[in-house]
């Protein structure tokens, strides 16, 4: 018996809303039917490319489309007025990391998907690598005992032709912030996910060589998390020319875990394909030394053989639909995506006041520094 396919639309033309475009209509329960734009005639070319219908009003579209579930593309600080539209139609919302740019927005979101009873999601498609989930399953199986310490290290670069790229990127307003915000979600989530719940933070965050964007190039942190461990976040987009993302996560019987996610030069969604394979350089379980090296010419041979571009994130809209085909729980839920915001939500909040921020994190409503991003 063939598999019913959600009929999905995106939201937002840019540069990623191809990779998903492409991936959505190879998928086993995808169906790509429609695109949105503010820009009709945005939309149009769009549409001509991928055979499919173009609009400039969402209610519009998800009506007369049938639209049952949207991929949210736009700019972050904008998530939330399309996500509440579309949900308030009756579509899930699958939303381009991160979930928003701000705790209010995810915490709209989140409260208007559930109202309406549709699923709310974030896209990690990175948490889909092979290296990824052994992580996850070695830690599920307590081969390293309980996770204790953990860090994140994102080294890349960001020249100022990518910032000119689009009009949106490198400022407050239309970005809603540099590297935390753009570039180390991936990382942000996968270290969150591993660790479990984050009990305080102390960040703080600088823009050290990009004197013509607003926001932060790197940004550093220290964390406690509820379990009693600790970790390290080491992020930056001032390291020419990339150099890589890792994760490692280490426990309580001494053995680690570790993932480097991106390696070579970091990804550009639309402007440049992935350098290198992901891998796992880190493991020490014992009696489990040598499978790296059987691992990385496994995984190396597959996915070089692909185009990891779409395969990955063909998964994470293949398991989204599966959610809404099932009523079960995505791999990376509103609720989940919400607490990556939170992390870097932290780090703006701990250098504004000089001090340590205690999860969980409520929004601010009567500031409006913008989490102490801008001054006023």
């Amino acid at each position: 018996m063939m598999q019913r396919k959600i009929k999905t639309a995106i939201i937002g033309c840019g540069k990623v809303s191809h990779l998903h475009a492409a991936a959505l209509q190879h998928g086993n329960n995808t169906e790509l039917t429609a695109i949105y734009s503010r820009s009709l005639a945005k939309a149009e070319e769009f549409a001509i490319r991928y055979g499919i219908l173009a609009f400039d009003n969402i209610e519009k579209m998800i009506n007369e489309a049938g639209i049952e579930s949207v991929v949210v593309c736009t700019p972050h600080p904008f998530h939330a007025e399309v996500v509440i539209r579309a949900a308030n139609m009756g579509a899930h919302c699958l939303v381009e990391k991160p979930l928003a740019a701000s705790l209010q927005d995810c915490d709209a979101m989140i409260a208007c998907c559930r109202k309406n009873k549709v699923k709310l999601g974030v896209v990690s498609q990175r948490r889909f690598y092979e290296p990824v989930q052994r992580l996850r399953k070695a830690i599920d199986a307590g081969k390293i005992g309980k996770p204790v310490f953990g860090t994140i290290n994102m080294l890349g670069w960001r020249d100022k032709n990518y910032y000119e790229s689009d009009e949106w990127r490198g400022t407050w307003e239309m970005e809603g912030g540099g590297v935390l915000v753009n570039q180390a979600p991936h990382q942000l989530d996968i270290f969150q996910w591993l660790m479990g719940p984050v009990d305080e933070l102390y960040g703080t965050w600088k823009n050290l060589n990009h004197p013509y964007i607003e926001v932060e190039d790197t940004a550093v942190a220290i964390v406690k998390f509820k379990n009693g461990g600790i970790g390290n976040i080491i992020v930056s987009n001032a390291q020419k020319s990339g150099i890589y993302g890792k994760v490692h996560i280490h426990g309580d019987n001494g053995a680690s875990v570790g993932v480097q996610t991106d390696g070579g030069a970091m990804f550009i969604a639309g402007m440049t394909s992935i350098a290198e394979p992901p891998v796992n350089d880190l493991w020490t379980v014992p009696g489990e030394e040598q499978l790296p090296d059987e691992w990385k010419v496994q995984d190396s041979g597959f996915f070089n053989s692909i185009n990891a571009m779409e395969y990955y994130m063909k998964l994470q809209n293949e398991d989204f639909a599966a959610a809404i085909l099932n009523d079960s729980k995505p791999m990376t839920s509103g609720e989940e995506g919400r607490i990556t915001v939170e992390l870097f939500t932290a780090i703006y909040r701990s250098q504004r006041d000089n001090k340590p921020v205690t999860f969980p994190l409520a929004p601010e409503y009567d500031r409006n520094d913008f989490d102490g991003r801008i001054t006023i």
